[in-house]
């Protein structure tokens, strides 16, 4: 699926990774980090791709900055349906977070299971 999306559509890129705009945001800028090579998990990322990925969220960061200020960040991936996975080509979720975009942030990606973001 990813493969096919053309390099006109990439905001970032480096010699193993793309960055694109998420089709369905949760908030302004929402990206996604994919690798080049289609690999279904995080997990058979190899270590280059890895650090490749990692390269490329820092791009896009300076990116979110500048276009729209956010006040954090969430920063992450779904591996396996079980974990809500849908599209089966790893990617990275760069989410732009502001001051009162929840009521309550505390727990972040913890909120994932119901009932498990407070502590």
């Amino acid at each position: 699926m990813f493969e096919q999306i053309s390099s006109d559509e990439w905001v970032a890129d480096n010699a193993l990774v793309f960055a694109i705009r998420d089709a369905h945001p949760v908030s302004p800028g929402h990206t996604l980090v994919i690798p080049r090579r289609a690999i279904a998990s995080w997990f058979d990322a190899t270590p280059d791709e890895v650090a490749a990925m990692a390269e490329v969220v820092g791009i896009v960061k300076g990116q979110l900055e500048m276009a729209h200020h956010p006040d954090g960040y969430n920063v992450g991936f779904n591996d396996g349906a079980a974990a809500g996975q849908t599209v089966f080509h790893a990617h990275l979720h760069v989410i732009p977070r502001f001051d009162g975009d929840v009521a309550s942030p505390e727990g972040g990606v913890r909120h994932v299971v119901v009932g498990r973001g407070y502590y």
